[in-house]
């Protein structure tokens, strides 16, 4: 299979929320949004992500635009990981 029009890899994505609790706001547990997904989108195709309400559509597109800052994983697009990548260089 040849891997040089793969548009965005997607490999094994998490996402967590924090639930904090009390004054300090210290952690008490954590919210599992997206847990370990992973697909790729070659150049020309289209991906649609069915599910149900609360079940990381959303999360999952908003990591990929980097709005949100993944818990672990890796985002590549067009060869480059952008998964950790400061905001400024996102730009």
């Amino acid at each position: 299979m040849a891997t040089n029009n793969i548009l965005v890899d997607v490999k094994d994505l998490k996402m967590y929320f924090p639930v904090t609790k009390g004054l300090l706001r210290r952690k008490v547990a954590e919210v599992k949004a997206v847990d370990d997904i992973s697909f790729n989108i070659k150049t020309g195709e289209t991906l649609g992500l069915v599910g149900e309400t609360g079940c990381g559509k959303t999360t999952t597109g908003r990591c990929i635009l980097r709005l949100y800052r993944p818990t672990a994983g890796q985002i590549v697009f067009k060869g480059h990981d952008i998964s950790y990548v400061k905001e400024n260089k996102i730009r």
